[in-house]
Formats: C-alpha cells, structure tokens, sequence
C-alpha cells in the first residue's frame, strides 16, 4: 500500500493552526509579565516565597532539588536523551528524515527561548536568603521549556515505533519528568510560576507545530535509494 502523503498547504496550515494556539497564550503571558501586572506579580512572588520557605526548612528536599537541578539542565537533556535517541532512531531504524525533524525541533526550540529571553528580560526572584545563585533572565524558565521540548520530541520520535503500552509509560514518564522539573525551579528559587508556564507552552508548543508540519511530508527520494520516509 502507497504511504499517505499530505498536501504541503494542509500540512502547513495545520502547522499555523497548532502555533497560533500556543503562541496566543505564550504572548499574552509575555505581555502580562513585561508590564508587571498586579495580579501576576503578587501570585509569583506568593508562590516563590512559599516554595522558598520550605525547602530551607527541609534540608533533605533542598538535597533533592538541588540535585534535580543539575540533572535536568537543558544540556544534559539534549545530551543523554535527545541526541542519542534521534541518532538511534537514524541509524538504528533508518528513519533518517524523522531524525533531522527531531533535532531541527530541538535546536529551534532553544534558539527560540534565548530570544525570548532578551525580548521580555525579566528579573530573576529576588528572595531572601537564596538557596542558589541564577544568572540570567528569568522568563520562560530554560530547565521547563528545554524539558517539554526533549520529553515531547522523544515521544512523538518513537511513537509508531512502540507498542501501545510502552506509549502510556512513555507519556506518563514524560509528564512526571516535566512536572517535577517544574516544580524544582520554584522550591530552589529559580522561576516564578509564570516563567515555568510559559516554559511548557513553548516547549510542547513549538514541538507539537512542528511535527504537525511535519507528519505527511516524504522528500524526494533520488532513484534506487533505500533510505525510508519520517514513518
């Protein structure tokens, strides 16, 4: 049976629909945190304040988040999974434009965030007694977008490649991994809630646009090649 092929402008447009869904949200967020409004600021600062509070009086926890911290840094995500599972998924399963589709993802999703970074420019939390030194700006949080983006490239990579129950752990694995790095960007002062939102939004955003451009293309296959299509 012949492979489905989508025509370019429904994948495109499929592409636009799912980016402007995420994009709407993202920018209102941007807009709401550049302009400090109340609301927004008084939550964050509530929350980073709390979170704050109980980790300096939970030593065993701070060890926990502080270690967490390390091991979910977006250059040890791409290293130890993104990278070798694109590669696996290349050489291992000759799918060699799914691959490139995950590592372009990837490297747009971090150049994206950087961007972003300098556009809103905001301030990382100020708390007393910080628990750890952060350079940079603070919205959207690099360790919860650079998550989302190689938890979700992982799991769209392999997706028709696995069984249905190895799917369910793949995405419940992922989901766990994205939450709790969330949630330690707050507990060791990094990010204000905000910042990790908007970090998970543009992550699975961006990723999910993609690979909606993405699923139905098949480029164009030079004669007596054996190389497969991204499926």
């Amino acid at each position: 049976m012949a492979p489905t092929v989508v025509f370019p402008w429904r994948r495109l447009t499929r592409a636009v629909v799912y980016a402007v869904v995420v994009a709407v949200p993202l920018a209102m967020l941007a807009f709401l945190v550049r302009t400090k409004y109340d609301p927004l600021v008084t939550l964050d600062e509530d929350i980073i304040v709390s979170a704050t509070d109980y980790t300096r009086g939970h030593p065993r926890f701070r060890s926990f988040v502080e270690t967490w911290e390390m091991i979910s840094q977006p250059w040890v995500m791409y290293l130890i999974l993104g990278l070798p599972v694109s590669l696996y998924v290349w050489f291992g399963r000759q799918l060699r434009t799914r691959a490139w589709w995950a590592l372009a993802t990837m490297a747009a999703g971090w150049a994206i965030a950087g961007v972003l970074k300098l556009l809103v420019r905001r301030a990382r939390p100020e708390i007393d007694d910080p628990i750890a030194q952060h350079a940079g700006f603070s919205f959207p949080s690099g360790h919860a977008t650079n998550s989302a983006i190689v938890v979700t490239v992982v799991v769209l990579l392999i997706w028709p490649l696995v069984g249905t129950g190895l799917r369910r752990l793949l995405v419940g694995l992922g989901a766990v991994w994205v939450i709790v790095t969330c949630a330690d960007r707050l507990y060791v002062g990094a990010h204000f809630l905000s910042d990790v939102t908007a970090g998970v939004l543009l992550g699975c955003g961006l990723t999910a646009a993609s690979y909606a451009g993405f699923v139905g293309w098949r480029p164009p296959t030079p004669t007596g090649s054996t190389t497969k299509g991204p499926d």
